[in-house]
């Protein structure tokens, strides 16, 4: 998706949901602060400043689904993976003269 078309997706969502909300263009610029034209324009499918789409989000009760665009770090699966922990190598024992020691056998083993 590109970002026009994210703007695209968002914004006919957002007209959607204030027209079911249900707020007129001019109900929403009063509630929100951001004005009459920048509405219109987000609507129409034109980009606003990220600080108006917020506030906009805010005004329609929808500033606790912000969360869901950018997902907390820390629930993520490898997050919970110990990154202090250092891989180590394999260590082969070694007798006295310094050559490799057997490997454990069991009894039955030939």
């Amino acid at each position: 998706m590109t970002s026009i078309e994210g703007i695209r997706t968002i914004s006919e969502k957002l007209k959607n949901y204030r027209i079911d909300y249900p707020l007129t263009q001019k109900q929403l610029a009063d509630k929100s602060g951001v004005s009459l034209r920048s509405i219109q324009r987000f609507e129409k499918g034109e980009d606003i400043q990220f600080s108006n789409l917020i506030k906009l989000l805010s005004a329609l009760d929808l500033g606790s689904n912000i969360d869901a665009l950018v997902p907390d770090v820390t629930r993520r699966p490898s997050a919970f993976v110990d990154k202090k922990s250092r891989r180590q190598r394999v260590h082969i024992a070694k007798d006295k003269s310094g050559g490799a020691v057997k490997p454990f056998q069991w009894g039955d083993e030939k």
